[in-house]
């Protein structure tokens, strides 16, 4: 059979997905938990988000997958394929299945983290995804040196542009397609005097927190500030705390070491960029064969302008 979009009646298969599953949104696996249940499955009952959840079934052989699309964003993330070891041509149509998907929704381009060593890295290549950056998740354990209570703060609503400089200065031009902008004054922010020198996105979910730092090279005492970090956030209530970790920042990862950190499996953020809709819409507008036209006889020729067509842009 083709693949599909899943459905109600497809409810009862999906125990047999939990083992073997892999995930490819690190940030929803560790914050979310369950990737199989209702609510994660069925885009009506997240409304914050687009999904897809997709099954394929062929000679006994069967795969679940999802991508989803974040609202206000317009970078969609393959969240996870199930089970791991299915056909290699069941993967190979599944993820094209989600490719365009995430194309009718109009992204930009679509985001999968994979392990370095898993066969997926070639599966995701032959679809066009490349390798953007590496990262590697740490799990923070609140250990060492009693923290140093006021270092990390709430920011102020005027520090965004700050925060946005200081985003500017760390993530490489290739990657601030994939990687948004902050485009509000949240998370938690770490100042000498009045020069903002870190800034740290925080994802709160039931299972976990997801933290995605910006710090600048050059900041000073950074293993009191990281140490402070976990007592900095608020309504923590015994949750795991991951640390993000991309190639760009990689000199971070030694100093997570040295405070007690643990260290993840190191993954490849993949990319394969899309064609929006939108601008295949207005492509196919811009390039039909325009019928002649014929003024009226009362409008003076030479005030007729034939206008050729007008391109436009994606949110």
């Amino acid at each position: 059979m083709p693949v599909r979009l899943i459905d109600f009646l497809d409810l009862a298969k999906l125990r047999k997905y939990r083992h073997g599953l892999v995930p490819l949104d690190t940030a929803r696996f560790l914050t979310r938990g369950k990737m199989l249940n209702v609510s994660a499955i069925f885009p009506a009952l997240d409304p914050i988000q687009e999904i897809a959840t997709a099954i394929s079934e062929h000679n006994g052989d069967s795969l679940l997958g999802q991508v989803s699309l974040a609202a206000g964003s317009n970078v969609a993330k393959l969240t996870f394929l199930s089970p791991e070891d299915s056909p290699s041509h069941l993967q190979l149509e599944m993820i094209e299945f989600l490719i365009t998907q995430a194309g009718k929704w109009g992204c930009f381009s679509l985001q999968a983290e994979v392990h370095e060593d898993s066969p997926l890295i070639k599966i995701f290549r032959q679809e066009g995804f490349s390798i953007y950056a590496w990262q590697r998740v740490w799990k923070l354990n609140g250990a060492g040196t009693p923290p140093v209570a006021g270092i990390w703060e709430k920011p102020r609503e005027e520090e965004i542009i700050n925060i946005q400089s200081l985003y500017s200065q760390i993530v490489p031009a290739m990657l601030q397609s994939i990687e948004s902008i902050p485009r509000k004054a949240d998370g938690l922010v770490c100042k000498s005097g009045e020069d903002l020198q870190a800034h740290i996105s925080l994802t709160v979910g039931p299972a976990g927190i997801w933290a995605k730092p910006l710090i600048h090279p050059d900041a000073d005492c950074l293993p009191e500030w990281m140490n402070s970090l976990m007592a900095s956030i608020s309504n923590i209530r015994g949750k795991p705390v991951y640390l993000c970790v991309r190639s760009y920042q990689a000199w971070l990862e030694s100093m997570l070491e040295e405070q007690g950190a643990m260290a993840g499996e190191r993954q490849a953020v993949m990319v394969r960029h899309l064609t929006s809709r939108k601008v295949l819409e207005l492509e196919t507008l811009k390039n039909k064969k325009v019928e002649p036209a014929w003024a009226k006889p009362a409008t003076p020729i030479s005030h007729y302008h034939h206008i050729n067509g007008d391109s436009g842009g994606n949110e």
